[in-house]
């Protein structure tokens, strides 16, 4: 079975982490602060918070940007359930605004009219969590712009994105919102196993971060209550979590970032085979956006039903059948026992439902072979006529 993507592990990776192993410190050591410096110098970001996950860098996001009970969080119904589960953590309200069908991001269009009419119910959202879906940037610029309108923070869910770029810098330097997400997870760019970071350039977000990912405890005596006991004092000064990266995980990562733009590019050289070997299928091919640089974290195609006499799911088990690892991203979040009981129901949002019955994730990952590339196109040649 070919998986829809794969890590890819080197003797400098294992290297690195060996190194650690063999070091004094394997968790709240020195290494975590160099991967941190490492992704900020390579975004153009301030400041960067390393945590276990991406979704508890959401978390923490929304926590330093003081989401709470009787606020509001929009973003995307297509995304997985973390961009919205960071909202419910924190006791506040999700809402959704549908997504563009080209990009399969947050529509500039429907968030306008959707933000017009939350103006005139007061019920405006505090943050949006604007996804990078497959790793093309959402039209951030545009995003930004409403929200000096319309009074909203912005939290850049930039898991899939890392190496991807919009206006021609770097997704990650927050130019055009709070705090950027980017996840480590085996399948994503680069990986530090289970791993994720929030970047920022604000000092006191990128504080207020670091203290609730370490159970709200600080040993910096500027931030303390009372005077110290001694050496030994700390002081929690907030509730917050046990979220930190081990310097493991952050040994792994420094390795992978050395070769972040090679991926990048291995994946270009993957979809560009896939845009030409698959045009005349009756599918649509993944549209790049002029002001993008995706990181082509994923490969979504869609069928066109009306010219096939298989179903979406037929086509799908073939594929797997066949020993293609395909994958959907994503259920409508919405679609979610979870959230229906929430009051969401099926047709709240048309064209992510749309999207949501035509799509299927193919496999793109870097070590993919050229015999590889030819067995995807081959197989989903064969399975779709």
């Amino acid at each position: 079975m070919l998986p829809y993507g794969r890590q890819d592990i080197q003797k400098e990776d294992i290297d690195s982490v060996i190194s650690v192993l063999e070091s004094d410190y394997l968790t709240q050591g020195p290494v975590v602060p160099k991967f941190e410096e490492a992704i900020c110098k390579y975004v153009g970001a301030s400041f960067g918070v390393a945590a276990n996950s991406a979704t508890s860098c959401l978390h923490i996001a929304c926590m330093a940007l003081e989401l709470s009970k009787g606020d509001i969080l929009w973003t995307s119904p297509i995304t997985f359930v973390a961009s919205s589960n960071c909202a419910l953590y924190c006791d506040a309200r999700v809402d959704f605004v549908d997504i563009d069908p080209v990009s399969f991001n947050i529509c500039p269009i429907e968030l306008k009219n959707k933000l017009k009419k939350a103006s005139i119910s007061g019920e405006l959202p505090k943050i949006l969590v604007a996804v990078h879906m497959a790793g093309q940037s959402p039209e951030m610029k545009e995003i930004f712009n409403l929200s000096q309108e319309y009074g909203f923070k912005i939290i850049e869910d930039a898991s899939h994105a890392i190496g991807a770029s919009y206006l021609n810098s770097k997704i990650g330097n927050c130019r055009f919102s709070d705090v950027t997400i980017f996840s480590f997870h085996p399948v994503k760019i680069i990986t530090t196993l289970e791993g994720g970071i929030a970047l920022t350039n604000c000092k006191y977000l990128a504080s207020k971060m670091s203290i609730l990912r370490t159970h709200g405890v600080t040993r910096d005596h500027n931030m303390m209550e009372n005077d110290s006991h001694g050496d030994w004092y700390y002081e929690q000064i907030d509730l917050g979590y046990n979220y930190r990266m081990t310097d493991l995980q952050a040994a792994l990562g420094i390795s992978q970032l050395t070769r972040i733009d090679s991926y990048i590019e291995r994946r270009h050289e993957i979809a560009n085979i896939y845009n030409n070997e698959l045009s005349l299928l009756p599918l649509d091919i993944p549209i790049q956006n002029q002001n993008t640089y995706s990181s082509f974290h994923l490969y979504i195609i869609q069928l066109d039903l009306s010219k096939l006499e298989k179903s979406h799911q037929e086509i799908f088990q073939l594929l797997k059948k066949n020993g293609l690892g395909v994958n959907l991203h994503y259920i409508p979040v919405h679609f979610h026992p979870y959230y229906q009981k929430l009051g969401f129901k099926k047709g709240d949002f048309p064209k992510a439902e749309f999207y949501y019955k035509r799509a299927i994730s193919i496999p793109i990952f870097p070590r993919m072979t050229d015999g590889d590339i030819n067995f995807v196109i081959s197989t989903l040649k064969e399975v779709i006529n």
